[in-house]
């Protein structure tokens, strides 16, 4: 697994050489995984799958989609037509895919939104079916409870569900700030008691975890913060505040981070790219007006984006 080297490390501040970057991209691009992404779909529009399949194929990782409804797009428009699926039709369709012989070829496995706890039964199941195959396997979770302003909006029995089932299993989970104060039952407030609310998962099990949103005392009211974590510490990137909000970039994150970290093994490194990456896609979604975010049109930000953030230790 080639790491992504941190370049300079000045007053605990990281930043990434982009050159080095931009020379390495082609040696990242031709290393080829498969990841088996569980999540919803929509035909017009990108959220679940269809935020998080492209940009993992676009950096060139074969995904096996498996889709866990079907929906003619997502549910923030009011109306939609399509299905929800269930967990027996999840495990039937893994046991397709082991029948072929490939699981022991997967390198790990990423879900979302999860509709039922049966089909978060089903994920884990396949889970294991991978981590049997392929002990080095692993398991990102994008523990989607809810959203500040928002509450939760998940179905009843989800959230402990993520709680006491998903999030103990995975290695990686992306929760934005709403889902670290539930799964932590910690109401957070400055950097430190949002460190002590990771240092609280990582007790469960993941080994590495990126807060997609956090708004502390300290964050300034025209910035986001998003914070990543594993066994070396914890890493911040500071972006600006755009001001949008759109369906499917948590999706899209969640996939690019858990990526990212397979290929270097540093938080901070999947930070690093991760961050700037949906930045990229946020801002250029923002100046075109449009409503769904622009998966395709900006994909060029998946592989070499726009604008680069300090990653800083803290």
């Amino acid at each position: 697994m080639t790491a992504l080297p941190l370049a300079l490390l000045r007053s605990a501040r990281i930043s990434f050489d982009l050159s080095h970057s931009v020379s390495r991209a082609a040696s990242i691009e031709s290393t080829i995984m498969n990841i088996l992404s569980i999540q919803s779909w929509v035909a017009y529009g990108h959220v679940g799958n269809a935020s998080a399949v492209f940009p993992m194929q676009r950096l060139g990782c074969e995904v096996w989609a498996i889709h866990t409804v079907q929906f003619s797009n997502h549910t923030g428009y009011g109306a939609w037509k399509g299905r929800v699926y269930d967990g027996t039709m999840v495990d039937e369709l893994v046991q397709g895919i082991a029948e072929r012989g490939v699981l022991g070829t997967c390198d790990g496995v990423i879900s979302g939104y999860m509709g039922s706890s049966d089909i978060g039964n089903a994920i884990l199941t396949a889970v294991d079916k991978v981590r049997a195959a392929n002990p080095a396997a692993t398991y990102c979770c994008d523990p989607v409870i809810g959203d500040v302003g928002r509450g939760i909006y998940v179905r009843p029995g989800i959230p402990e569900f993520m709680r006491d089932k998903a999030v103990p299993a995975a290695d990686v989970i992306t929760p934005n700030q709403f889902e670290l104060e539930y799964l932590t039952r910690r109401d957070i407030r400055t950097v430190e008691e949002a460190k002590a609310a990771i240092s609280a998962i990582h007790r469960l099990g993941p080994k590495v975890i990126l807060v997609t949103s956090l708004n502390t005392v300290e964050t300034p009211s025209d910035a986001v913060d998003l914070v990543a974590s594993d066994a070396s510490g914890f890493y911040r990137v500071r972006t600006p505040q755009l001001g949008i909000s759109v369906n499917g970039a948590g999706d899209a994150i969640a996939a690019l981070f858990n990526l990212h970290w397979k290929r270097s093994g540093s938080a901070a490194g999947a930070l690093d790219l991760a961050s700037a990456s949906i930045y990229g896609l946020l801002r250029r979604t923002k100046e075109a007006g449009a409503r769904e975010i622009l998966t395709v049109a900006a994909q060029d930000e998946f592989v070499m984006p726009s604008q680069r953030f300090a990653v800083e230790k803290i």
